[in-house]
């Protein structure tokens, strides 16, 4: 058995620095757009000081991206360091794409990336903004990437267990990377990203126009982020309904957690638009419903129920049942030469193989799951419901700000058409202090995909607390001090070059306005 505290710090450090890496992700893909959208305006219109935005906010960009890769490079290592059982038991499919991210758009972002800072007088304009689009494509390569390794734990398809090398092998790749929770993950997280990228535009611009500096620049990066933070916000709203929509496929129990649903609800179940979860007793107090909505969002239908918690649970007990089954004939499969196993034995293990990964949780109530007692299955059984308040909260704090995005939106692009920001101060300083919203949504956002994921590494497949390396309490304490450490001087060291750069401002790093050049002494006007 796995010491828990090792389970608990190794969960604790890998969450700290993904949630710090997720700090300049979806930045880095906003501003990647933005930027393509900046420059193609300059290559159209061939206006100088579109120029001279995308330099201005390609260097905030700049900032931002260097900020990712540092923090992102390690978070790899920690599947080495913190989770080598998991790394062992699914390398085969995990590994994958990971690799893939690094070899096929890290690199190309990268050496994208330093041609669009150092090429601007080498290569033509059009050479240029195809470099710029370049760098926004590997961009969301590397998320793609990333997030079909993300959605397979999420939904894990095109892979198999082989009971000889007791690891999980990849059996179909297009079905790993056609999975339809890594399709959804991805664009809704990318519409996320963009919308960060549109509300950072801005309430940085709106932050100029407040104080009278850089207002050419202010009211046209304004304009952009107003148009294409719309259309992006409402996208977000539409791909999240799709993303509710498999979970209530895949993960019934995340979406029951979400909604505190305890017992289920005769069809079309109500969406719980507030209420106090109290997991003591297992009821939710105080609930002010919406009729029909969860039933739509889950199923699409009027029909079909959405199960509660203690029916999830029951039937998780019976899967548990049968993968303690799976567990007694693996047991016995590993004991026999491996060329002439039991036919017998072969067939149980077969039979109830896909609830393997059940009867695996109860290796943390008993060093025997074939021989577990009921007890011990009940508290198997009721562990696969995560902490109900944090994704019930989580969930309606992301939804308010996404709610709030469009409105921000929609007000930003009325004001734009009719270019009378300068005569609504009250929207500008609304604007400017939304500037921490969409980094709240999208960590809350990250909390809702991978807390209510739990208690599973691999959804169905394998526990978390299964998948730690076999170190110490102190060895976890001293790499999570590490990364505090690390990442708080980094931090530091961000937020120092981001307000350095926005207070100076286009106008005082040179890029605008333009200052012609002194006439020849001696020539005559």
């Amino acid at each position: 058995m796995i010491d828990l505290d090792v389970v608990t710090l190794s969960r604790l450090q890998f969450a700290l620095t993904a949630l710090y890496h997720f700090l300049f992700v979806p930045l880095t893909l906003g501003l990647s757009m933005m930027l393509v959208i900046m420059e193609s305006v300059y290559v159209m219109t061939g206006r100088e000081i579109w120029k001279r935005m995308t330099k201005f906010w390609g260097l905030l960009f700049g900032i931002n991206f260097a900020m990712g890769v540092a923090t992102g490079i390690t978070m790899e290592f920690q599947f080495g360091t913190n989770w080598a059982y998991y790394s062992h038991y699914v390398g085969d499919i995990f590994g994958m794409p990971l690799a893939l991210e690094g070899l096929i758009a890290f690199f190309m972002e990268s050496t994208f990336v330093g041609l669009f800072f150092f090429g601007w007088d080498r290569i033509s304009k059009l050479g240029h903004l195809i470099v710029t689009a370049l760098v926004a494509l590997g961009s969301s390569l590397s998320a793609l990437w990333i997030l079909i390794a993300n959605g397979w734990m999420q939904h894990p398809v095109g892979a198999h267990f082989n009971y000889r090398t007791m690891r999980m092998e990849l059996s179909s790749f297009s079905d790993v990377l056609f999975n339809p929770v890594a399709q959804a993950k991805f664009v809704h997280t990318i519409a996320a990203g963009y919308v960060m990228g549109s509300v950072f535009v801005l309430s940085i611009s709106a932050w100029y126009l407040l104080r009278g500096r850089n207002v050419e620049i202010a009211k046209r990066s304004m304009a952009v982020a107003a148009s294409f933070g719309l259309a992006c916000s409402i996208s977000v709203v539409v791909l999240g309904d799709e993303s509710g929509y498999l979970d209530g496929e895949n993960q019934k129990m995340k979406i029951a957690s979400i909604e505190a649903e305890w017992h289920t609800e005769p069809a079309p179940a109500s969406f719980t638009a507030f209420g106090f979860p109290d997991v003591k007793e297992r009821v939710t107090h105080a609930e002010v419903k919406i009729p029909w909505a969860l039933g739509l969002i889950a199923t699409r239908s009027i029909d079909t129920p959405v199960l509660g918690i203690y029916d999830l649970v029951e039937r998780a007990r019976g899967r548990i049942v049968n993968g303690a089954h799976a567990y007694g004939a693996l047991t016995q499969l590993r004991a026999e030469p491996p060329d002439s196993p039991d036919p017998e034995v072969l067939k149980r293990f077969e039979t109830n193989e896909a609830d393997l990964g059940y009867g695996l949780l109860l290796l943390r109530y008993t060093d025997d799951p074939a021989g577990a007692t009921a007890a011990q299955i009940d508290a198997a059984a009721w562990s696969t419901v995560p902490n109900v308040p944090v994704l019930f909260w989580s969930f309606r704090a992301m939804v308010a700000c996404g709610l709030f995005f469009i409105a921000l939106f929609v007000t930003a692009f009325y004001l734009a058409t009719r270019h009378r920001f300068d005569g609504n101060r009250w929207f500008l300083k609304l604007a400017f202090w939304s500037l921490p919203l969409p980094w709240i949504a999208i960590e809350l956002g990250w909390i809702v995909a991978e807390y209510g994921r739990q208690p599973w590494v691999v959804d169905g497949v394998l526990p978390t607390f299964l998948g730690v390396s076999r170190t110490s309490v102190g060895n976890v304490w001293m790499s999570l001090l590490g990364f505090v450490v690390f990442y708080t001087a980094l931090a530091a060291v961000d937020a120092f070059l981001l307000v350095r750069t926005i207070r100076s401002g286009p106008d005082g790093l040179g890029y605008w306005p333009l200052v012609a050049a002194p006439e020849p002494i001696g020539v005559a006007p």
